[in-house]
């Protein structure tokens, strides 16, 4: 009986390699494709996919499920690789790993398979959340075993199989693109002081050649959840986003160039594409700072951020400590309602105005005009008790 796995298939030359790859060694291979946003014409994936030798090939929209279970979590914790990376390409891995496990207890295959490489960070988020979800299963990874050497005998290898292949140059860039955004690295990218080809962009226009007029987006939370652009009301999350990409990229919004620690332990030079996601993690960091105390506020600023991207980055989405965390953003983002007004121009995004129901600004308090109710002879007071630690230390200084 031919051992049965469940292989994440994009169609391209490596997977489309995988799917004979393992034919040949007795596999029987069904492919699972996801979209996710990635913006290609996918209804020609499952003949591509039986051409190689899969037995069965499976298509899902997943893009609503990406934003709703995985964008709009990691947008409430405001989680950012290393202050810089909004972990766009992380995101989708531990998705994609649960309809692999999902599939592979319906059709009772023992192994999934996947197609990323031995020292890259995908190879992680696969394999933990399989495991997580269900250690049982076996993960193949053939890109870390097989016998090629280079692309072109990837092409040949293609080519004896009549499997077929849209060119046989390598691109410069290897590129990720989903819903929250694009990952793009290789090529001239690899001389980490050389300033990135535009050629290199996917989505985004240039600062330079961006619009010489500004423009202003309005977006609206309800409980931290994005539900409205100027004043029109989403009830997809992902359209919005998908719209806002549409804005910033206009404005060459959300480039991003930085030099990242992967997992394996080496430096990686790469560059992102995510316009829509860094308009709402200025617009919601600000309404936060709005409707948040502030100790709530400083505690979550302190340490959420960083954990939240570090576990997403490492392949620990499926584990207590995110579910956890979901908990407390969860909780912090059930006043988060109102508007955040920003001004997009040449590259840049700025807040310009915030309001919510929940404020927790009070103008006769902020106030340097007649309408001041704040009572300063308190103010006397509370320095002298503030600085009563200081003023012992200068008088123990002194001595």
């Amino acid at each position: 009986m031919a051992k049965r796995v469940i292989l994440a298939y994009s169609g391209g030359l490596d997977t489309s390699i995988i799917v004979r790859w393992l034919t040949e060694r007795g596999y029987e291979v069904i492919t699972y494709t996801a979209d996710v946003g990635q913006g290609e014409e996918l209804t020609e994936i499952p003949d591509k996919a039986r051409n190689a030798g899969a037995v069965e090939a499976i298509v899902e929209d997943l893009r609503e499920e990406f934003a709703e279970r995985y964008c709009l979590p990691t947008l409430k914790a405001l989680a950012l690789y290393e202050g810089k990376y909004p972990l766009s390409a992380a995101l989708s891995r531990p998705l994609i790993a649960e309809r692999l496990v999902y599939y592979a207890e319906k059709f009772k295959a023992d192994y999934v398979a996947h197609g990323s490489t031995g020292k890259g960070n995908d190879q992680v988020r696969f394999e933990l959340s399989v495991w997580a979800l269900n250690p049982d299963i076996e993960v193949l990874a053939p890109v870390r075993e097989w016998e090629f050497k280079s692309r072109e005998e990837q092409v040949e290898y293609a080519k004896k199989f009549n499997i077929p292949v849209k060119a046989t140059k390598e691109k410069p860039y290897s590129i990720d693109r989903n819903l929250w955004g694009v990952s793009i690295e290789c090529g001239p990218l690899e001389d980490p002081w050389q300033e990135p080809p535009e050629d290199a962009y996917q989505i985004t226009t240039s600062p330079e050649k961006a619009p010489d007029e500004s423009e202003y987006v309005t977006v609206g939370f309800e409980k931290g959840r994005p539900v409205q652009l100027n004043g029109e009301t989403y009830k997809s999350l992902a359209q919005l986003i998908e719209k806002l990409n549409g804005i910033g990229a206009k404005h060459g919004v959300g480039r991003i160039d930085m030099v990242e620690n992967r997992l394996v332990g080496i430096k990686s030079r790469e560059i992102y594409e995510a316009p829509g996601a860094v308009i709402l993690y200025e617009a919601y960091r600000d309404l936060l700072s709005l409707t948040t105390d502030r100790f709530t506020f400083h505690y979550f600023l302190n340490h959420v951020p960083h954990e939240y991207a570090k576990l997403v980055y490492e392949g620990l989405w499926f584990t207590p400590l995110r579910e956890a965390l979901d908990a407390f953003t969860n909780k912090i983002s059930e006043l988060a309602t109102g508007e955040v007004r920003l001004k997009l121009y040449k590259g840049s995004v700025q807040v310009v105005g915030r309001r919510s129901p929940n404020s927790l600004y009070v103008e006769e308090l902020a106030t340097y005009s007649e309408k001041d109710q704040f009572d300063q002879i308190a103010g006397k007071h509370f320095t002298r008790v503030w600085g009563l630690p200081l003023k012992v230390l200068g008088r123990v200084r002194r001595k």
